[in-house]
Formats: C-alpha cells, sequence, structure tokens
C-alpha cells in the first residue's frame, strides 16, 4: 500500500476511529465497535470491509463472532503512522468517549 492509500483510506473519521480502537484493544467485533461509535451495524461494517481489503485488518471468526485486527504484515512505515495516531494527545482527547463507552459495554463477546 502505497502513502497517499492509507491516508486516503483514514480520511474518513469513522474509519479512524476504528482503527485507533482496533490499535489500542487489539482485536474488536463489529457489536463492539457499533456500541462504542455509536453508529449502524451496516455502516460499521462497510468501513471495516475497506480497512480489510486494503489490507490493513484481517478478520477472523469465532462462532457467531467475526473479530478484526491490524494485520501484521503491515509494513513498518504504516505501523510507525498507527502507533503515531493512538499516541497523538489532541486525538486521544477527541476520541475518549469511544474507548470509554467500550469499557462500559456489557457483555462483550471478549469477556
Amino acid at each position: 500500500m502505497l502513502p497517499h492509500q492509507f491516508f486516503k483510506l483514514l480520511a474518513d473519521e469513522t474509519r479512524l476511529r476504528c482503527l485507533l480502537l482496533i490499535a489500542r484493544e487489539r482485536r474488536l467485533c463489529v457489536c463492539e465497535l457499533t456500541y462504542a461509535l455509536q453508529e449502524s451495524q451496516p455502516k460499521i461494517s462497510r468501513h471495516l470491509a475497506q480497512l480489510r481489503q486494503s489490507g490493513v485488518l484481517l478478520d477472523e471468526r469465532q462462532g457467531q463472532w467475526v473479530f478484526y485486527r491490524l494485520s501484521p504484515a503491515l509494513p513498518a512505515w504504516l505501523q510507525t503512522v498507527i502507533d503515531g495516531l493512538q499516541q497523538a494527545d489532541n486525538l486521544q482527547q477527541q476520541y475518549v468517549r469511544d474507548s470509554e463507552r467500550l469499557q462500559d459495554m456489557a457483555e462483550r463477546p471478549c469477556c
């Protein structure tokens, strides 16, 4: 993936929020992202499909759940960008509610 392709993917706020939560939590399912971002399931699924098709995310089925995680085959530069985004103070402050809602979610499939 070329840098301009990756940054084009992140130009959408929903994809950015999904990516940041998945990077922080290591793996999440659609229902967790839907709850945390307060968006519809079809919208979240559509954005996850784009991230998966680009090779940024991998999906893994476990029973009725499909979990998404960062691809371990990401180029080093791309992983560095994701790490930097996770550590950016302004993004942490802006999306802190996403993490809080996720932590408050009852009956998470991973727990």
